[in-house]
């Protein structure tokens, strides 16, 4: 017989989830990171390490951030089907973020303190989103993960050469980033006009700004 879950228990799950979102080594991948014993850096000094650290940092947010929104938009999806779509989503954002603070942690850095703002204005425009429909929810999705997959292009051009297993994690995020996008597409989602992008991109400039330092 399958269990049916009151609203105690989702509330419990939540709190759980966000327990393991913003608090450090928290998060259990279910996949190996892809910074594996074979993938070693060359010699990076003081001032590279920090440099890589804040840019491991923006992406550790980044996954905060994701986490955030697919459970917001978790809660208020309509259709079982998107509401999966978003729980499988969701465990391979577990993976990033946890690849994320463990290379944070050989690079001798820490995860942003602003998390947890960040975390919950993610997780209110998720569910904003599902709130109003699947359909845009799901266009949000895609819209965030291109956007995402194109910060993470970025930041493996900005790396110090010799960071080899920092941009392993982030060449394995950006393949699962495409994937979430047009899963979102296929399934349905709408297409964000350029606008709407043009006030994403805006707000995950502030973003970054305020998180490779904090």
């Amino acid at each position: 017989m399958t269990r049916q879950y009151s609203r105690a228990d989702d509330l419990i799950h939540q709190f759980d989830t966000v327990l393991r979102t913003l608090v450090p080594k928290a998060a259990q991948p279910s996949r190996p990171s892809p910074a594996t014993e074979d993938v070693q850096d060359e010699m990076l000094d003081d001032e590279q390490r920090r440099h890589a650290a804040g840019l491991m940092r923006i992406n550790h947010t980044g996954e905060v951030c994701a986490q955030a929104l697919y459970q917001g938009q978790g809660l208020t999806a309509k259709l079982p089907e998107v509401r999966g779509q978003m729980e499988e989503a969701a465990q391979e954002e577990v993976d990033h973020l946890a690849w994320c603070d463990a290379r944070l942690q050989e690079l001798d850095g820490r995860t942003s303190l602003l998390n947890p703002l960040f975390y919950a204005a993610s997780f209110s425009i998720g569910a904003v989103a599902g709130a109003v429909g699947d359909r845009i929810s799901l266009g949000f999705v895609a819209a965030t993960e291109e956007q995402v997959g194109r910060h993470l292009d970025e930041h493996m051009e900005k790396l110090p050469p010799g960071d080899r297993r920092s941009r392993a994690v982030l060449r394995q995020m950006a393949i699962d980033e495409a994937h979430h996008a047009h899963q979102a597409l296929e399934a349905g989602g709408a297409r964000f006009p350029a606008p709407v992008k043009a006030g994403m991109t805006l707000m995950s400039k502030v973003m970054t700004k305020s998180v490779y330092r904090l």
